[in-house]
């Protein structure tokens, strides 16, 4: 597959403006349609907290670009690389993401819907980025797992559960009798040296 691959009727934007299309031969002509490949950089902030993916990486885009009565329909697909941490055992995650996108672009407002429902047209152009970044955003986890069964890190030394092993165990003293055995233990000490003390002075 060549980097980019495109037909008649639509025309890629510059380097500058990535993810806007110019459809202006495909308005008014419903039936028509028009196929793109291209390969386009991530815009930013294409992330939740802990996993998303990289600004200006490659996207490889692959979308079917089609006239209707009221727009122009844009259906396909999106593929990026995924790069996060494992909100278990903190592991880098590297993974390949396909984002399934359709939106209907339309060439006039209907004010029976709601405006943030509605995509338009505006002077030729359709902007692909909002429909990607809200299909691929929303999809992603909050609490991303490097494996289905990754158990995470001991809370008390840090090592990962399932190199532990079911054995890995660490004794749990309630935090009241840790503080008295604290104390017991610093009297003692205390009792100790002083012992030590008149012995020495005896001598």
């Amino acid at each position: 597959m060549s980097e980019t691959t495109i037909q008649s009727g639509v025309t890629l934007p510059d380097e500058t403006k990535p993810w806007v299309l110019a459809v202006t031969d495909l308005i008014g002509r419903p039936g028509a349609s028009e196929q793109l490949e291209v390969t386009w950089p991530a815009p930013a902030e294409l992330s939740v907290p802990l996993l998303g993916i990289e600004q200006d990486s490659a996207m490889q885009v692959d979308i079917r670009l089609d006239s209707v009565h009221e727009g122009v329909l844009v259906s396909g697909t999106v593929d990026g690389t995924l790069t996060g941490q494992c909100s278990r055992c903190l592991d880098a995650i590297t993974e390949t993401v396909t984002i399934d996108i359709q939106e209907l672009f339309q060439t006039e407002f209907d004010p029976m819907l709601e405006a943030d429902e509605q995509h338009l047209v505006e002077h030729g152009l359709v902007n692909v980025e909002p429909i990607m970044r809200d299909a691929l955003v929303t999809s992603l986890p909050f609490q991303p797992r490097c494996s289905t069964d990754c158990e995470g890190l001991c809370d008390q030394c840090g090592v990962r559960l399932e190199e532990a092993g079911p054995d890995h165990y660490h004794e749990q003293l309630d935090p009241r009798w840790a503080a008295l055995a604290n104390f017991v233990s610093g009297n003692v000490s205390e009792e100790t040296s002083s012992e030590i003390s008149e012995q020495q002075e005896k001598r």
